[in-house]
């Protein structure tokens, strides 16, 4: 129990917090940037939606422990109703990656899946990957986690699809990508979501 010399410099260094006060709120406020470039855009489309569903419900979150690391999230659009979820979350992890997720589940399944499929060649190519996680909560990617999006996946993605009652579908962006290093998180965030609209939209 006792902190090694390590540990114990880290906990009195208090220039390290400052910093890492300042990072969280450079982070938010790429967010909420990112939150109105989302904003503008969802005015403009006609989205396949649950029952409810209102385009200007968002949240901006903070927390400490995702696997043991600092994260901020948008989630806008955000529908969480009954068995019902329609939301593309912005996910930033600390030590990991940026993630754009679309996350599905309820009632337009079946819908979506049609859409996913039969418009597979306008998702493809676009760094997308869909989860297959058993729930729309895990973040990591790779092999096991998640399957790339690729122009010769389509029967794979249709395995994986075939039972589900949820769809999620990412596209996880290093830090040190040249856009966000650039401070662009809000182009990336629009960019991505671009991308997967043949799957929500009529």
């Amino acid at each position: 129990m006792l902190l090694t010399d390590e540990e114990t410099a880290l906990v009195a260094d208090a220039q390290f917090f400052r910093k890492k006060a300042v990072i969280t709120a450079k982070i938010r406020a790429q967010l909420e940037a990112t939150h109105k470039a989302l904003a503008q855009e969802l005015t403009s489309l006609s989205l396949v939606t649950p029952p409810g569903f209102d385009a200007t419900v968002h949240q901006l979150v903070k927390g400490e422990h995702l696997e043991e690391f600092p994260y901020q999230y948008l989630d806008c659009p955000k529908h969480f109703a009954g068995s019902n979820t329609f939301t593309f979350r912005t996910l930033v992890w600390w030590g990991h990656h940026i993630t754009c997720a679309l996350l599905l589940e309820g009632a337009g399944i079946p819908q979506y899946k049609r859409q996913f499929l039969g418009r597979f060649h306008q998702l493809a190519g676009h760094e997308l990957e869909l989860s297959l996680a058993p729930s729309l909560w895990e973040w990591k990617r790779g092999e096991g986690y998640t399957l790339p999006i690729t122009h010769n996946r389509k029967a794979q993605i249709a395995a994986v699809l075939a039972d589900r009652s949820f769809m999620k579908v990412v596209r996880c962006v290093p830090f040190v990508d040249l856009q966000i290093e650039a401070g662009q998180l809000a182009q990336v965030v629009r960019g991505t979501l671009r991308s997967m609209l043949p799957i929500v939209t009529p």
